[in-house]
């Protein structure tokens, strides 16, 4: 099948799903993602692949979910137009099926390793969540920015780094760095950012060496045994609390997206994130501003 906003190459055993909409940081449309969903079909389909990367191409993994006009010229999300209830059944229905888009990549029989190649927002951030392995370069930045304007984290995050971790950066949507996605145990490692994908097959390797069955077998254990212990009722419960994180508009929101409307895309993050800044970490930190200076200075 021929793709058109994802890279799809197999070679020695290995499938490489490429997020290819690098002009705008590989954002996710509905296009690309149900691209990448069916090519995850099509690589566990073929018996001569034994395991998956997914990565993006360009300067980022994945800026989030497409934040770009509708086609009415909004921003998704904008309530104008919609009365309540339609505002509500729209978030009420494209959440609940969060649930079924990591249970589909838990349930393939060949693991998806991520290989984290720069920012990591959002939706880009959930999906490296998702991954059965994430290796990230030391160039990686992760964040779910998206919280300050109304919006949810998901529990995968509580899951797989505990309530303290996923508290401090869910609650403010700061940006952090690959050192800090090691430390809480979100990535299994941090690599140089020009060996990334060289690592990556390196380990994509090693698996494809262990039997298919033995591979098979074992990740439905991990996966499975997640899902029977909880993790799908509570994915479930942030289904519903996410539609009505998304649906609970107010003056401020108001105002975000008349900023929106009016002046575009780049004067609302300025407006929603500005009061945030500086980062506490990742490129736009002070941290990074003082490695740098330390760097330049020796």
């Amino acid at each position: 099948m021929s793709y058109d906003d994802i890279l799809y190459e197999t070679e020695d055993r290995i499938a490489t799903i490429t997020l290819n909409r690098p002009h705008v940081m590989n954002a996710i449309s509905p296009n690309m993602e149900a691209e990448m969903h069916h090519a995850f079909d099509e690589a566990d389909a073929d018996r001569d692949i034994r395991v998956i990367i997914l990565t993006g191409a360009g300067a980022a993994f994945s800026s989030g979910y497409d934040q770009g006009p509708s086609e009415t010229g909004r921003k998704k999300g904008d309530p104008k137009g919609k009365t309540i209830a339609e505002y509500i059944e729209q978030f009420q229905r494209s959440d609940s099926k969060n649930v079924e888009k990591w249970t589909h990549m838990w349930k393939l029989g060949k693991p998806i390793i991520a290989a984290v190649n720069g920012w990591a927002m959002g939706g880009g951030f959930w999906y490296q969540l998702a991954a059965d392995i994430t290796i990230a370069s030391n160039k990686a930045v992760f964040a779910q920015p998206e919280v300050r304007h109304i919006s949810n984290s998901s529990f995968l995050f509580t899951a797989l780094c505990g309530w303290k971790a996923a508290n401090r950066w869910a609650l403010t949507g700061d940006h952090f760095d690959a050192e800090e996605a090691l430390r809480i145990n979100m990535v299994n490692e941090v690599a140089p950012h020009d060996e990334l994908m060289a690592r990556t097959r390196a380990l994509a390797g090693r698996i494809a060496l262990t039997p298919e069955p033995a591979v098979r077998l074992n990740k439905a254990i991990a996966m499975q045994g997640l899902q029977a212990s909880g993790v799908t009722a509570a994915l479930l419960v942030e289904g519903a609390l996410g539609a009505l994180a998304h649906s609970s508009h107010d003056d401020y929101r108001e105002k975000l997206f008349e900023v929106q409307r009016t002046e575009g895309v780049r004067s609302y993050l300025q407006m929603r994130d500005g009061p945030y800044q500086p980062e506490p970490m990742g490129p736009r930190s002070a941290k990074a501003r003082a490695t740098r200076k330390a760097e330049n200075e020796s």
